[in-house]
């Protein structure tokens, strides 16, 4: 989902990858190293191959797997992946007066991450990355109504292109839409509910607090529904689903070094690398076909998506630096929550 099988969330906050961005402006001009633009979008071209092979997994495992299974096995080995940062922080890191958020957002992150499991069992996978792109506009809508944010003509224009893009992949009265369909719908909505409450969380909350409460909560709760149609995988299955949880830790890194590093409208256009490279897999590893009318349909839902980006970008900076004043000195530094996709 884009992305429910990762970690839970790709922001930056207090105590985050801020720290970093600050770290690689300040490399000495002259430097032969490429520009932060240039390494963000190599860093989120990496996370879209790793994210790209973890749906792939998912595909090929639920063929004996139930879905419900994967995704117990998703959070197991993100919470495995997480123990370092829990011995470096130790539990004092954990501290928390707003545990209610977190176990809120852990069940919004459950409920999304097992529709979005189950649609890429079933469906042609193109079909469904392309219908995920939707969450950044269902995130303008959230941010609306939980943040009382104001969203002008113009982002609404661009909210209302992505749902005809959705439209044009679902055509609804000349295709029968699938039930598939309509869960990657309901992934991409609960998705973008749960972005706008880790902007809540991250206004007092450190990243890895954030991360690390969300699979500790979801590791539990989501083998309670996986025991109902547990079937012990063999030792090669075993193998997959640890890479699955290896591929969507290492791409949840990727993409949050890439925020970083660079600004999110200049890298979040290149998330969109995932299309191509989740059909090449459909079509090579699983024999499906990309349908002309989802090339379409995800190409309008692209084009909102990154001005959606542009929008928010523009607004973060007129809201962060103050107006200038000829007496002021050096701006101070500014800190930044960015999201990208969720679901994987």
């Amino acid at each position: 989902m884009g992305h429910a099988g990762q970690t839970g969330v790709f922001d930056t906050g207090r105590g985050g990858p801020a720290g970093l961005r600050s770290a690689a402006m300040e490399a000495p001009q002259g430097s032969t190293a490429p520009s932060d633009p240039v390494r963000g979008a190599f860093w989120m071209v990496g996370s879209c191959v790793f994210f790209a092979i973890l749906t792939g997994l998912i595909r090929y495992l639920s063929a004996t797997l139930d879905p419900l299974e994967i995704v117990f096995f998703r959070n197991l080995f993100g919470m495995v992946a997480m123990l370092p940062w829990l011995m470096r922080q130790g539990f004092s890191g954990l501290r928390t007066q707003r545990l209610t958020m977190h176990i809120v957002r852990a069940g919004l992150g459950l409920t999304a991450m097992t529709c979005w499991f189950t649609a890429v069992a079933t469906m042609n996978l193109a079909d469904a990355v392309a219908l995920s792109f939707t969450a950044p506009l269902f995130a303008t809508i959230a941010a609306i109504v939980v943040l009382h944010e104001v969203v002008r003509a113009r982002r609404w224009s661009a909210v209302g292109a992505g749902f005809v893009g959705a439209m044009i992949i679902l055509r609804p009265g000349f295709e029968v839409i699938a039930p598939e369909a309509l869960l990657v719908l309901l992934s991409a909505i609960v998705m973008a509910i749960g972005v706008t409450m880790v902007k809540l969380l991250a206004r007092t909350e450190s990243v890895g607090a954030i991360v690390f409460y969300m699979v500790l909560i979801l590791t539990p709760a989501s083998l309670v529904p996986a025991l109902f149609v547990w079937r012990t995988p063999s030792l090669e299955e075993f193998g997959f689903l640890m890479l699955l949880g290896a591929a969507a830790t290492a791409g949840h890194l990727c993409m949050v070094r890439s925020f970083a590093i660079a600004d999110a409208t200049a890298v979040l256009p290149f998330d969109f690398v995932r299309l191509p490279l989740i059909a090449l897999i459909g079509y090579f590893a699983f024999g499906q076909a990309l349908d002309i009318w989802t090339g379409v349909g995800a190409a309008v839902i692209i084009g909102a998506s990154v001005y959606v980006a542009h929008r928010e970008s523009v607004h973060q900076r007129s809201v962060a630096l103050p107006p200038a004043r000829p007496d002021a000195g050096p701006l101070p530094a500014r800190t930044r929550l960015e999201t990208g996709p969720a679901a994987e």
